[in-house]
């Protein structure tokens, strides 16, 4: 058994070449091998939000804080609140982050892959994220 006490962890800042604006990574868990599966407490400020990318064996995020967006490759912008659960199957390409306006906080779980639990590309343009939602 392994006890991870809150604040044993420091916080970190989300890497530019990864994240466009504010964000910070707390971690949460990540087990050492066989394990796979890692957590982390990522809150975006508004206007923050993640580059393109894609996990090899999928991602799920569980929204605990403010109002956010996430988007699919060739899907809507689509709003997400606190308690909203999304999963991200294996390689879709997507993105996630705040608002324009509003922070967002959610819990991002995924598993490694030949030691890798993420692929990052390009950021998201300002035109595709001020597109907004569909509501």
């Amino acid at each position: 058994m392994e006890i991870t006490r809150a604040g044993s962890q420091p916080s970190g800042k989300g890497p530019t070449d990864w994240f466009t604006g504010t964000v910070r990574i707390d971690p949460l868990f990540s087990p050492s091998d066989p394990a796979r599966v890692a957590g982390a407490l990522v809150t975006f400020e508004p206007g923050a939000r993640t580059a393109w990318h894609t996990h090899p064996l999928g991602q799920t995020l569980i929204v605990t804080a403010g109002c956010g967006w996430v988007q699919r490759e060739g899907g809507p912008v689509e709003a997400i609140r606190p308690g909203d659960v999304v999963w991200f199957p294996p390689g879709e390409r997507h993105w996630h982050g705040a608002t324009a306006t509003t922070a967002m906080s959610h819990i991002a779980i995924q598993e490694k892959l030949n030691g890798s639990p993420v692929d990052w590309m390009e950021h998201v343009t300002d035109e595709q994220y001020l597109a907004g939602p569909v509501e």
